[in-house]
């Protein structure tokens, strides 16, 4: 049986990015590209979240549709998620390295990213309602 305070911390880790980007968003800053970067963050600790508390082989990949199609092994609702993924994904290593093609990370930009791990964060807090007793 996987181990509820284990799957607690991730789920805590993942509610300080979510909630460092979303407060953030809504204080004005204009960092969008970092608030789409710690939405990413928020979602792949969600999704390794739950990856353990279903006992799901866990691999140290950032990739949000790897993760994603692991969770779908357990719950076929994780396949309804993939678009956000997709749009989270562009977040990982655009927004933390120079990258030589156009990036345009405008606050609906950030938006769209918010509401994607926001979804994402929905999926795995049902998915694991009965381990953590909600």
């Amino acid at each position: 049986m996987a181990d509820p305070k284990i799957v607690r911390e991730w789920l805590a880790k993942a509610d300080e990015d979510f909630g460092f980007a979303a407060a953030s968003l809504r204080g004005g800053s204009e960092f969008y590209s970092q608030h789409c970067f710690h939405f990413q963050q928020a979602a792949e600790k969600y999704l390794k979240a739950y990856i353990l508390g279903m006992e799901l082989p866990f691999e140290r990949v950032h990739d949000l549709v790897h993760l994603l199609k692991v969770c779908a092994t357990q719950s076929s609702e994780f396949n309804e998620l993939k678009e956000e993924c997709i749009l989270l994904n562009t977040a990982y290593i655009e927004t933390r390295y120079p990258v030589h093609w156009p990036t345009a990370y405008t606050r609906e930009t950030a938006l769209e990213a918010q509401r994607a791990a926001e979804r994402i964060t929905f999926a795995v807090r049902k998915g694991l309602g009965q381990l953590l007793g909600y």
